[in-house]
């Protein structure tokens, strides 16, 4: 067994097919059964079973995925750091908040874009949840998430901090108001969004409960349906300031232990900070302050 053999198994069970792992690794069919075949004589038990539809793993196969998985990552560090000659180049995956990408992001890309233009910069927005987890499965080099983050293998650091306000229709004066009008509607981006979370809170603090959450894909539509008086939201004062002067919304301030939020940029504790995302810290540190000493560690 070598490293070789894991690559063709790994890319087998992900793609679920032998037809679509051969054509990820540029090769026939054959070749990929042959060498799955012989993968699975020298282990001495089936990694696949065979089907219609293609090929499902085996109990044996779910017990070695995991190893293949760390055997591909550690090929692709090796690659990168073998060809990572101190300019930043390549490819850097980088995952943010909606919320972020709107309000922090565009000079910072910017920047980063204009001062090394080698780099294949891309960017995934997502929740919190949702990019913690591609941070650790090595999805995304780094990310931007809101705080609190508690996790072992993670290094962090605080970039930015948001004043959040609950945005109503400009009809509601006052946020008590809100639970007196009958069936309220949260309107959130989907499940994992850390605003959505901290806005139950919020209104469950002032007696406020039962309000019925519908979920948006994007800021826009959420912000466009809170003028309208389809429902609330919680958003930073910095991404609503403007609907707001132009009387579209009303803005709800609330007290600094709630209204106060850290984005945190994280990466993998153990993992090679690669030049690329060296130079992607050093610009946020540049344009962001608290600085993000911490992560950069």
């Amino acid at each position: 067994m070598d490293a070789s053999d894991l690559k063709v198994f790994e890319a087998v069970a992900r793609l679920g097919g032998i037809g679509r792992a051969a054509l990820e690794l540029n090769t026939v069919q054959s070749n990929v059964t042959s060498r799955v075949r012989l993968l699975e004589q020298e282990l001495e038990t089936p990694l696949f079973e065979r089907h219609a539809r293609g090929v499902t793993l085996t109990a044996a196969g779910r017990r070695l995925l995991p190893y293949a998985g760390e055997v591909r990552d550690v090929l692709t560090r090796a690659r990168r750091a073998a060809m990572d000659d101190g300019t930043p180049k390549g490819p850097l995956a980088i995952g943010t908040l909606e919320t972020t990408a709107a309000t922090r992001l565009p000079r910072i890309i910017a920047a980063y874009a204009a001062a090394w233009p080698a780099v294949d910069l891309t960017l995934r927005t997502g929740t919190s949840a949702e990019s913690v987890t591609r941070v650790l499965e090595r999805e995304l080099d780094g990310a931007f998430v809101a705080g609190p983050v508690d996790h072992a293998d993670l290094a962090q650091g605080t970039v930015f901090r948001e004043e959040l306000v609950v945005v109503t229709t400009p009809a509601n004066q006052n946020l008590l108001d809100i639970g007196r009008a009958g069936a309220l509607k949260m309107l959130v981006l989907r499940v994992g969004c850390s605003y959505r979370q901290r806005l139950e809170t919020i209104l469950a603090s002032r007696g406020i409960v039962d309000v019925r959450p519908l979920e948006f894909g994007s800021l826009d539509a959420i912000i466009g349906c809170v003028s309208a008086g389809i429902g609330i939201t919680l958003l930073p004062r910095s991404l609503v300031a403007d609907a707001a002067r132009r009387g579209e919304v009303a803005l709800h301030a609330l007290p600094p232990h709630e209204a106060t939020v850290a984005t945190l940029f994280i990466r993998r504790q153990c993992g090679d900070v690669t030049s690329a995302l060296a130079a992607f810290m050093d610009t946020v540190r540049a344009r962001s302050a608290p600085t993000m000493q911490a992560a950069a560690e």
